[in-house]
C-alpha cells in the first residue's frame, strides 16, 4: 500500500502524536499510518499492530482523503436520555425536598424514585436506569439511617448507662 504524504512533515508529526498519545487504539491509528508512508503492505502493518486488514485500510484511506485530522474516531452522540436535562433541575428539587405526605415514607428510595419519575414526570425508569441517573446527577444512595420520630435520645443513653454489665462494650 503505497500512501504519499499529504503535507510536508506529516511524519515527523505522525511520530510526535505517538509518543504523546496515552490511548493506544488512537496510537494504533497514528502507527498504521506511520507505517504505510514507509511503504509497509496492509498485512504487514495489520500483523505488527495486531489489528484487521480492514481497519488498517480504514485508517490510511482517512489519512489519504483527509490528513492527519481525519484519523480520529468520530464523536459518538450516544443514546438520549429518558429525562430531558431541562428537567433535571427539577427533579433535583423534588429529591432535595424530601419525601411528601403522600409519598407514604420517611426516606426516598430508589423505587421510590421510579414511581416519582413515571407519575410526576412521564417517564419510565427501571430501578438500575434511576440509580444510573442519580450517580449522573451527583446523589449518593448512601443515607444515613432514618431516625424515629418518636425516638428520645435522652431516654436512649439512660438505657446504655443502666444496661446490664455483659451487654456494656
Amino acid at each position: 500500500m503505497l500512501v504519499m504524504e499529504r503535507e510536508a512533515g506529516d511524519l515527523q508529526r505522525l511520530e510526535r502524536l505517538m509518543d504523546q498519545e496515552r490511548d493506544a487504539l488512537r496510537r494504533d491509528r497514528y502507527r498504521a499510518v506511520r507505517l504505510a508512508l514507509q511503504g509497509k503492505e496492509t498485512l504487514d502493518i495489520a500483523d505488527r499492530l495486531d489489528r484487521s486488514r480492514r481497519s488498517v485500510q480504514d485508517w490510511v484511506y482517512a489519512y489519504r482523503d483527509g490528513g492527519i485530522d481525519a484519523i480520529q474516531p468520530k464523536p459518538r452522540p450516544g443514546r438520549r436520555p429518558k429525562l430531558p436535562r431541562e428537567r433535571e433541575a427539577e427533579l433535583r428539587s423534588r429529591l432535595d425536598a424530601g419525601p411528601r405526605p403522600e409519598d407514604g415514607v420517611c426516606t426516598l428510595r430508589g423505587k421510590d424514585v421510579v414511581r416519582i419519575l413515571d407519575e410526576e414526570f412521564g417517564v419510565r425508569y427501571s430501578l438500575d436506569g434511576v440509580y444510573d441517573l442519580l450517580e449522573r446527577l451527583n446523589y449518593s444512595c448512601l443515607a444515613p439511617r432514618p431516625r424515629h420520630e418518636k425516638g428520645d435520645p435522652a431516654a436512649q443513653q439512660q438505657f446504655k448507662e443502666q444496661a446490664p454489665f455483659l451487654s456494656r462494650p
